[in-house]
């Protein structure tokens, strides 16, 4: 290639390096890393969830990445040395990405992390690309301590960054900002966020709930099953019932009348559901720490009824590793923002400390 026009086409992030000697790095070679649940087929790696990433240790001064996505709607922070870098997302045709360039000479980790959620659509990583003369090293090593979070839109960090609005746009979704992720990197855990906004235990805005999805590998496909063996963390927290909270209220809503007719759920179903649910995540997880979450959207406001079926799903279980922790409602309107994602963050990172070891 014309090493003019490559360094035109790097500048608008769809040539990895403006040299003629380049090396490709498949996406299944041994240096690289990879966090969360990712389906893994002959040509390419999928991510699908909220808070999926790739890594990778290397001496040089810049990278590329080898991506296709299903809708253009997906984003992905892009870190170097543990720093966000820049905001991506990547075009339905498969292309080659300047991820990082400019840099010193020396020793440098990437991570390329999913901000959105799978209902934006999968991304194929194929490989990373890479000058000839760049040095691969020993592949990151991923923390040992290792926390799921099973969640909504929240958990998801839906609409995190519209300080005006509440939109589902993936622009302004980033689970890396979420309390999640922030609790997951004060910990220095892996994290899995087994996430989509909108769910429920008992019935969600779409026919998905989390006891039907909880378990898959590619969120849309029932026959696609996660071997939980893989990723056994030593701490599970559950956010969720926000969703029931709302659309149990809703008769005249589809999911409503599909999940229930035309009566309202009663509160023993309701705690029995929660109970079930918990039940079959301790199953998966014989030996867990588990946090029963809730907040801090108006689920937690004073009088709401929901904690107490939460705590009474729990007393049944006579479980000492199962605990409950109920977020202080933010009391403002929409979505928790940055500052109260990162409160909600502090409150979960407290009650860990104080209650859990590991």
């Amino acid at each position: 290639m014309n090493p003019f026009k490559c360094i035109l086409l790097a500048i608008f992030g769809i040539c990895s390096t403006p040299v003629f000697s380049q090396k490709f790095i498949s996406f299944r070679d041994k240096h690289i890393s990879y966090e969360g649940r990712l389906a893994f087929s002959k040509n390419a790696a999928a991510l699908h969830w909220p808070g999926t990433s790739v890594r990778i240790n290397f001496k040089g001064t810049q990278i590329s990445g080898r991506f296709k996505d299903a809708d253009t709607a997906n984003y992905y922070n892009i870190l170097i040395d543990g720093k966000i870098i820049s905001k991506l997302r990547f075009d339905t045709i498969q292309k080659t990405y300047l991820l990082a360039a400019g840099l010193s000479n020396g020793n440098h980790s990437l991570q390329v992390f999913k901000r959105t959620e799978w209902d934006k659509g999968k991304t194929w990583f194929y490989g990373f690309e890479m000058a000839n003369t760049t040095q691969l090293l020993s592949p990151p090593k991923l923390p040992k301590r290792k926390i799921e979070f099973f969640g909504n839109s929240i958990t998801c960090g839906y609409a995190i960054e519209d300080s005006v609005n509440d939109s589902p746009v993936g622009y302004f979704e980033n689970c890396y900002d979420a309390y999640a992720a922030i609790t997951a990197r004060h910990f220095n855990a892996q994290m899995h966020a087994t996430a989509k906004s909108g769910i429920g235990i008992t019935i969600s805005w779409a026919p998905l709930i989390m006891p039907e999805m909880y378990d898959r590998l590619e969120p849309l496909d029932p026959n696609s099953k996660w071997d939980f063996s893989k990723f056994i963390p030593d701490l599970v927290v559950i956010n969720l019932f926000q969703n029931d909270a709302w659309l149990t209220t809703m008769p005249g809503h589809e999911q409503f009348k599909a999940r229930f007719g035309n009566k309202p759920p009663t509160a023993a179903f309701l705690i029995n559901a929660y109970k079930r649910f918990v039940v079959s995540v301790r199953k998966k997880y014989p030996k867990a720490n588990i946090i029963c979450m809730l907040g801090n959207m108006d689920i937690t406001r004073s009088g709401s009824p929901w904690p107490g079926y939460v705590k009474k799903a729990v007393s049944f279980l006579h479980d000492k590793k199962i605990y409950t922790y109920f977020a202080p409602c933010k009391n403002t309107p929409g979505h928790p923002k940055t500052a109260e994602q990162q409160l909600l963050a502090d409150g979960l990172i407290q009650f860990i400390n104080q209650h859990i070891r590991w």
